[in-house]
């Protein structure tokens, strides 16, 4: 770890940042970070839902704000989604249990209030956790996920949409009166008419899933990972006709099958696929960019081999970098006749660091010059219009005394 990126993690652990399965977005080249969990004692611990942290990516220093109002309870495995300044958080699974409750916090407002979505129409999606979504055309379009159905809701659905987890279902004397499990189904919500929906998709739909990787090119949504085939899978829905599309691969030129991984769009063309804890129940380091008109995969080199990464998040910042932060470098799983069970872990991570796909645009490069040697320019630095100003401002105090952030 270099000077820089170390005083960004410096910054983060003095905010007891570590944390993992958390909601992660950037707005203005400033990271949002909510929610998520940590290890605490040997017991997974969720984070507080009554507040946001921010660092700012030109300065790398981190701040937080609190939310009022209708907080959602404590949540793990929630999706959030981030649309025209305001973040939704939708379903997940509370201390009562599986729940498809959704809360929105506009955070434009000076001050932010938590605010329980009710009164909508449609069919609102069964509860489940460890979804995922795609933001299109202002809509909020969720895929996948683990969570519970009752009876009739199973009786209504195909056996493709839902695979039923025989461990899991639970029953009251003979009766069985739950079922527990995983689907595939596309559930659509509009906040401007707070209306559910469910399209009717066509084409090879991807097995039921949770635990995946989702992300969004155009009007093409795109899923990957979170289910047991030796290669990553990679599924894509036009999100205007509806349909399935299956990508078929090489099997000697394909990353290995894993689940927890991250997926991001870094071009018109390009998915960005880095960690996930692999089917051999290893976490992984590895990078693989798709060409998705080419429908070819391509193992990357980069710098960060020394960290591994599992419930991660992966956002896309300024001139396609990735920027990772969080999750945990070491997953463990415990197996035994009954269950696959998660082990609680102190390998949690609170550093962040980028990806570099694509070369500095020249003002960014030379923004970071002038920020490096700001001595040299302490008199032509006057001159420069204030927002100018304050970035560079920024990026001085982020080189201050370090070097910059590793980049591969």
């Amino acid at each position: 770890m270099d000077a820089a990126a170390a005083a960004v993690e410096r910054s983060a652990a003095e905010c007891g940042l570590e944390r993992c399965s958390h909601t992660a977005f950037i707005e203005d080249n400033t990271l949002y970070v909510w929610g998520g969990y940590k290890v605490v004692g040997g017991e997974d611990i969720v984070l507080p839902s009554d507040e946001i942290w921010l660092c700012d990516l030109y300065s790398g220093t981190w701040e937080t704000r609190d939310i009022n109002g209708d907080k959602p309870p404590d949540l793990s495995g929630s999706c959030g989604s981030y649309l025209n300044g305001t973040l939704y958080i939708f379903a997940g699974c509370d201390p009562v249990g599986y729940t498809n409750q959704m809360f929105s916090v506009d955070l434009t407002e000076q001050s932010c209030t938590w605010k329980k979505v009710t009164d909508t129409k449609g069919t609102t999606p069964s509860p489940r956790n460890k979804h995922s979504c795609w933001v299109h055309r202002d809509r909020l379009i969720y895929f996948g996920g683990y969570g519970c159905k009752t009876i009739g809701q199973v009786q209504n659905t195909t056996s493709a949409s839902f695979v039923v987890d025989e461990m899991s279902w639970a029953t009251i004397g003979d009766v069985l009166f739950r079922y527990w499990g995983w689907n595939n189904e596309v559930s659509v919500y509009e906040p401007h008419t707070a209306m559910w929906s469910t399209p009717e998709t066509r084409g090879p739909a991807p097995a039921p899933r949770g635990c995946h990787a989702s992300a969004l090119i155009g009007n093409k949504g795109y899923i990957s990972g979170g289910v047991e085939t030796l290669e990553l899978d990679m599924f894509c829905l036009d999100l205007d006709t509806w349909t399935w599309t299956q990508f078929d691969f090489s099997p000697s030129c394909s990353p290995l099958g894993r689940s927890m991984l991250t997926m991001t769009p870094t071009s018109d063309h390009t998915l960005f696929i880095y960690g996930g804890l692999g089917i051999d129940g290893n976490t992984l380091n590895d990078v693989w960019q798709l060409n998705t008109q080419k429908k070819e995969w391509e193992k990357m080199t980069h710098q960060h081999k020394d960290k591994p990464r599992v419930c991660h998040s992966a956002c896309l910042g300024r001139d396609s970098d990735v920027v990772v932060f969080g999750g945990s470098s070491n997953m463990c799983l415990l197996m035994d006749s009954v269950a696959v069970l998660r082990a609680p872990s102190q390998n949690q991570c609170r550093d962040v660091f980028m990806f570099q796909t694509q070369p500095c645009s020249l003002f960014r490069l030379c923004e970071d010059l002038i920020a490096e040697n700001s001595e040299v320019f302490e008199e032509q630095l006057t001159w420069l219009p204030s927002k100018l100003q304050n970035k560079i401002d920024k990026r001085v105090a982020f080189f201050s005394s370090t070097k910059p952030v590793q980049t591969a």
